[in-house]
């Protein structure tokens, strides 16, 4: 694998496509984030651009409660307010918060479901890469379904459910798992990261408690993973 190391004057390419907003009231933001966007900025002046500065030139007072990386399109819950903020940030906390991706993987997964368990720690030396640690790693865990098993070359489909919110987790789970996802550059071997020209990895559903009224909030994204796939 192609090993990544962490460049501080790295500047991320401008991203052409905004965020779509898909939800939106005086407490909350629903919105979309395009792969290639970052969440929030980088240490560098020159990466200030991102999803919540972008968001910030019309509502000033979005705040961030999760993040998805830059390579990871979908859903996220965005604060307007100081209450929204800390209300969501509990419930992300207490992983009250439930949060569905799809990914396309190399290989035939051999299980049709089943869950992954690999402790996860940051990798220190080659930032900002995770590594599967037994010894010091924190406990993470994900679920996992296949919803389709395509040929030449082999990938599946398949459907995520983080228990935990770990860096990287979906990322390096399914990695030690012996199924990298499709165009990641981290964690996949070469030939592998070229077989798409992004991350395929989506943020699909999001479901969670409205900061204020409590009612119970579900959106699912239209968007599918197979329309970048030349092989369907």
């Amino acid at each position: 694998m192609t090993q990544i190391t962490y460049d501080p004057d790295y500047i991320v390419p401008f991203c052409e496509q905004e965020p779509e907003v898909v939800y939106a009231d005086p407490h909350i933001l629903v919105v979309e984030k395009p792969s290639g966007l970052l969440s929030t900025p980088g240490r560098d002046p020159r990466n200030r651009d991102c999803l919540i500065t972008r968001l910030q030139t019309q509502w000033p007072t979005a705040q961030l409660v999760h993040r998805l990386d830059m390579d990871t399109s979908g859903l996220m819950v965005v604060a307007l307010t100081a209450r929204a903020q800390a209300e969501l940030s509990r419930q992300f906390r207490e992983r009250l918060v439930a949060k569905t991706y799809r990914a396309a993987v190399f290989g035939h997964m051999a299980a049709d479901e089943g869950e992954i368990d690999f402790p996860l720690i940051a990798d220190w030396p080659n930032r900002p890469l995770q590594k599967v640690c037994y010894q010091d790693g924190k406990p993470s865990l994900t679920y996992y379904s296949v919803l389709q098993r395509l040929s030449q070359p082999d990938i599946s489909l398949v459907e995520l459910r983080p228990h935990t919110g770990r860096s990287h987790q979906l990322r390096l789970h399914l990695k030690a798992l012996g199924y990298p996802i499709l165009g990641d550059k981290f964690y996949a071997d070469p030939h592998i990261c070229t077989l798409a020209k992004r991350l395929m990895l989506h943020a699909c559903h999001l479901q969670f408690s409205h900061p204020e009224s409590g009612d119970t909030l579900s959106y699912s994204s239209a968007f599918n993973l197979t329309d970048l796939l030349d092989c369907t």
